[in-house]
Parts: structure tokens; C-alpha cells; sequence
């Protein structure tokens, strides 16, 4: 009999496929514009707070012998209503991060082509609507496909650092009249936070790993310094190929901006097509491992029981299309920065509460590095609550503030209510 099970390589590839495909494409132009010629600190900053996050990850994974990341975790612990608050805050997390990929495929297709923001705006929901439908119908991904995917992104990404490194001119990473300072570099490392969190959806996979309890751990660590090391290299090579100015005056895509000042334009259609490919790969990735995890969470009673539905081919269908329902309203309503930074801020939230059990949980010198992350994500996540005040940006804050009632105060009664409904009808 065929082992079909995850071994080291297509377990590293789907982390840092998750983290690669809409991270760097999505973020390299919010982060130059906060960060400036810090941008490349940001992204070390953000990676360590997540590397001291994959470690609590791997950690509590072993300790308990089983994946599903902070739901599964806090109800090894008994914090019932915890676990329940926290499932719909990543939940949520997840619908902000596939549309981040949404629009990101539709601004890098739509510029390339040359069509108005509607037109690419357009096109991410109708590949929402297109993977639903592959989702719908069960078709899985193949790991030795996923490896391949992965390599070709990354090699278009090292291409670009490549050559832009190889034109080293410091002066270039400075956007005009820029005069930020530590603050800015820690915003921006918080702003962009969702380019990170990828590499948990493996603890969803943990039953489909050989031998999770040595790969799993492995393939965090590796995957999350590897995309450290790739996004240092590609915001400085970036930068050096087109200037700080140009990459965030075409914020939604520096990256094709970058592949123009390379290579042409045959740049500019490489990296648009990879980006596109990228953000797909990356919507189908996680709407795969999202749904699986809403049915679940609906199985232990925190979401309404009809989303524990599944189709013929054993789909958990009507979670698999409230969730791209949602992903399009978002897609609609915000523009891609509003995205990003309200799906790095919950994520911090999430990873916050993944280290605090860590060091409730692991022993020794395990608690250390869980809490650094306590910290990190603690303190970055407050000072983008800051900005947001700073700057006034009433529209997230609201839409945070509800989402923690939601999830929080409001989650029982409409569980309970749903639950009503049903048996009456």
C-alpha cells in the first residue's frame, strides 16, 4: 500500500508556500511606505515574532499528539468559551487573508493587462468563485505538484533579489522626504504581519504528516527563517532595482515594478503571472484548510450545527461557501491595505494567545521562546491599534471592536439561536 502521507519536503513547501504565495507580492509596497529604508528590518522583526510562534506551535503540537492550532489547544485546556472566541477571531483572520490574495491577484493581473481597478478587482472574486467550485468538487492538491509550485515561485523571487543586489546602490531604498524612525519600523513590521502567518494551517494537516512529530517541527522552523531570508533579500533587491519611490507609488504591485526595471517588460508578465499563480495557490490553500476547520469548530459546538454539512465527496460545502461569501464582501469593501493590516492585527491576537499557553503549558527552556513571542506580538499589535487611532482610522478599529463582541459576548446566544431555528424547522 502507497504512503500518501506528507513527508518533509511537501510539508516545507505548503509553509512556505502559504507564507510566500500572497505575503511578499501583497505587502512589499505597505512596508516601504511605513518603513522606508527599515523595510527590510520590519520583515526580520515580524519573522522572529513568528519563528518564537512556530516554536510554541511545534511545541504544544507534540505535547498534545495532535494539530488544529489554538482551538484544539485551549480545549486540551479546558478554556471552553476561549477556544470558542478565539476559533471565530481565526476564522475571521483567514477571510481577511484570502481576500488580501484576492486582490492581490486581481491588481497584478488587472495592471498587466492594463485594465481599470474594477476589471482586476472583478477578477479576484471570480477566482474566489472559480476555487470554491474546484473546493466544492474535492479535488486535492498533490504534494509533488505543491513542491514544484513553491520552487518556481521562490526562483522568480531570487531572480529579482539576484539582480537587484547585484546593482547595490543604498541610496535607493530612501523614499523622498521619508523621516521615520524605531516607531516606523515597528508599525510596519505589525502592518504586515499577515505575510507570516501561513505556516500554522500545517497543524490542521497534522494527522496527513509522516511522522509529525519530527517533520512538523522541522518544516516550521526552516520554512519560517527561509522566508525571513527571502524577503530581506527581495525588499533590498527590489528597492535597488526600482527605487523606494517608484514601489510605493505602484504599492499594489512593486513586485511588477521591480521586474520592469530587470527585465522589461517581459519582467513585468513574469512576476504578474507568478503573483497571480501565487495568490490562487494560496486562496485554494487555505480555503482548503479554513473549511475543515470551521466544520470542525462546528462539530465541537461553536458554530452553527448546519456548518458541519458535508456533500457527497465528504466537502464540508456549506462552510466552503459562507467563507468565499465573506471573502467577497471584504474583496468589495476594503482596499488592500485596510486587508492586510486588519488580518496581521488578528493574527497577532491569535499568536498572542498560542504563546500565553505555551508558556502556561511547555516546560523548561521551551517557555522562552513562547515568551518573547508573548511579547513581540503583544507590543505589535498594540502599537498598530495606536496607529490606527493616530491616524483616526475609525473603519478597522469599529470593525475590530465588533468582531470581538462577536466572537466573544454575542457567540453563544447565536449558536444557541441557530440551534432554535433548526429544531423548529
Amino acid at each position: 500500500m502507497t504512503d500518501r502521507k506528507l513527508g518533509f519536503a511537501a510539508t516545507w513547501a505548503m509553509a512556505v508556500g502559504g507564507m510566500v504565495g500572497g505575503g511578499i507580492f501583497s505587502v512589499l509596497g505597505v512596508v516601504i511606505s511605513i518603513a522606508g529604508p527599515q523595510a527590510w528590518v520590519s520583515f526580520l522583526i515580524s519573522g522572529s515574532i513568528a519563528f518564537c510562534t512556530g516554536l510554541s506551535y511545534a511545541g504544544l503540537a507534540r505535547r498534545y499528539g495532535e494539530g488544529g492550532g489554538a482551538f484544539t489547544f485551549l480545549r486540551e485546556m479546558n478554556r471552553e468559551t476561549l477556544a470558542g472566541g478565539i476559533s471565530w477571531l481565526l476564522l475571521a483572520g483567514y477571510v481577511l487573508t484570502m481576500s488580501v490574495y484576492a486582490a492581490t491577484f486581481g491588481h497584478y493581473l488587472g495592471d498587466v493587462a492594463g485594465l481599470p481597478g474594477w476589471v482586476g478587482r472583478s477578477l479576484g472574486g471570480a477566482v474566489l468563485i472559480v476555487l470554491m467550485a474546484v473546493n466544492l468538487r474535492g479535488v486535492g492538491d498533490a504534494s509533488g505538484l505543491e513542491i514544484v509550485t513553491v520552487w518556481g515561485k521562490l526562483a522568480v523571487l531570487l531572480l529579482l533579489a539576484a539582480i537587484g543586489l547585484s546593482r547595490w546602490e543604498p541610496s535607493r531604498l530612501v523614499p523622498t522626504g521619508y523621516s521615520g524612525g524605531p516607531g516606523a519600523t515597528l508599525l510596519a513590521a505589525a502592518s504586515v504581519f499577515v505575510a507570516y502567518e501561513g505556516f500554522q494551517l500545517l497543524t490542521y494537516d497534522y494527522d496527513d504528516i509522516r511522522n509529525p512529530e519530527r517533520v512538523l517541527p522541522r518544516a516550521i522552523f526552516t520554512s519560517i527563517l527561509a522566508v525571513i531570508a527571502i524577503y530581506i533579500a527581495v525588499t533590498i533587491g527590489s528597492a535597488m532595482l526600482a527605487g523606494a519611490d517608484a514601489l510605493i507609488e505602484k504599492q499594489e504591485t512593486a513586485l511588477a515594478e521591480a521586474g520592469r526595471a530587470a527585465l522589461g517588460i517581459p519582467g513585468v508578465i513574469v512576476v504578474s503571472v507568478a503573483a497571480a499563480f501565487s495568490a490562487a495557490s494560496a486562496i485554494n490553500a487555505t480555503l482548503f484548510a479554513t473549511g475543515r476547520l470551521a466544520q470542525r469548530v462546528a462539530g465541537d459546538g461553536e458554530l452553527p450545527e448546519w456548518l458541519e454539512s458535508r456533500n457527497s465527496r465528504g466537502v464540508p460545502d456549506r462552510a466552503i461557501v459562507l467563507l468565499t461569501a465573506c471573502t467577497l464582501l471584504l474583496l468589495a469593501l476594503g482596499s488592500l491595505r485596510e486587508l492586510v493590516e486588519s488580518a496581521s492585527i488578528v493574527f497577532l491576537g491569535t499568536f498572542t494567545c498560542v504563546n500565553v499557553v505555551a508558556v502556561l503549558e511547555l516546560e523548561g527552556a521551551r517557555r522562552l521562546p513562547a515568551a518573547a513571542g508573548t511579547l513581540g506580538a503583544g507590543i505589535a499589535g498594540v502599537a498598530l491599534l495606536i496607529r490606527w487611532i493616530e491616524l483616526r482610522e475609525y473603519v478597522p478599529l469599529a470593525a475590530l471592536a465588533a468582531l470581538l463582541l462577536l466572537a466573544f459576548a454575542l457567540r453563544p446566544l447565536l449558536i444557541r439561536r441557530s440551534g432554535d431555528l433548526q429544531a423548529g424547522s
